[in-house]
Formats: structure tokens, C-alpha cells, sequence
């Protein structure tokens, strides 16, 4: 494993060559974008901040009112490492969190992914939304995740009516 002296010499070297910062700054331009449309287009809906975490993900809570009164939210999130936009299912707190993913331990949503364990882990139920994303077309890219998130929520919500 590199030392951070090393970590910190090549990650200068990769900011001198200007493109790590250029691609944040377009990534973090286009989430603003996406989370300030979905905010537009969902008045009913909270929407929260974007949290641009330590370049491991980035997200915002994106979250309608039957959900909220249960204690849980809806998260956008852009995962670093693997490229991906995914949805998920979290708890206000791990207390609601561990209830919710219990429930949904017993049967229930099978069609998205439930993390085995909940420890360290931050969503009770995910779901990728754009496995490569095609930052060359923003308007498809929105759309795709548009169609995605509001597909899950409906899911979401009709379990936890039917339960």
C-alpha cells in the first residue's frame, strides 16, 4: 500500500494535468442541475442539499411526503469507483434504517438489491439507475435517471402501503 506522501505526489500529478478538476466541476454542475429539475418538477417533494462526499459518492435526497412521515428517504447518489448512478432506499437514522431493511429482509422488493448486512452500509434497499453514464447527453442522462428514481419511489411505496 503507497504511503500518503505518495498518494499525494501522484494525486498532484493527476491535478496538474487539469482534467480531475475539470470533471468534478462538471460533475458536481450537472448533479446541482439534475437535483435543482427534479426539485422543479416534484414541488411535493424534499429535496435535499448535495453532499459531494470524500470522491467515494455523491448525493441528494430526493423524497416524497408518504415516505418522509415514515422516517425514510430517497437518495440520488453518483458512486465513484464504479461509475454508476443508483437509487436508494435510506433511514433518517440506523434505528429506522435496521426496522425498514428487516421488513424488507421477510419478503418485499426483490427486484432491487438488499445489502445482506446493514453495518457500515448506508441504504436499506438500492438500485442502479445508469450503469455508464453518457455525460454527452445530459438531457437522455436526466431522463434515464428521472425514470428510474420515480419507478423505485412508486415501488417503494406501494410495499410499504400493501404492508
Amino acid at each position: 500500500m503507497e504511503s500518503l506522501r505518495e498518494q499525494m505526489f501522484e494525486y498532484r500529478k493527476q491535478l496538474e494535468k487539469g482534467h480531475v478538476q475539470g470533471a468534478y466541476r462538471g460533475l458536481m454542475s450537472y448533479i446541482m442541475d439534475l437535483r435543482n429539475y427534479l426539485k422543479n418538477k416534484y414541488p411535493e417533494y424534499s429535496v435535499s442539499g448535495i453532499y459531494q462526499g470524500y470522491m467515494d459518492m455523491t448525493y441528494f435526497s430526493f423524497t416524497p411526503d408518504s415516505l418522509k412521515s415514515l422516517k425514510l428517504k430517497i437518495a440520488v447518489v453518483f458512486i465513484y469507483d464504479t461509475f454508476k448512478f443508483e437509487v436508494w432506499l435510506a433511514g433518517f437514522n440506523k434505528n429506522v434504517q435496521k426496522e425498514y431493511w428487516e421488513l424488507l429482509k421477510k419478503g418485499g422488493l426483490q427486484k432491487y438489491y438488499l445489502p445482506s448486512d446493514i453495518k457500515g452500509i448506508d441504504s436499506i434497499v438500492e438500485n442502479v439507475l445508469v450503469e455508464n453514464p453518457d455525460f454527452g447527453d445530459l438531457d437522455i442522462l436526466t431522463e434515464e435517471i428521472e425514470d428510474g428514481t420515480t419507478k423505485f419511489i412508486g415501488d417503494v411505496v406501494e410495499f410499504l402501503s400493501n404492508d
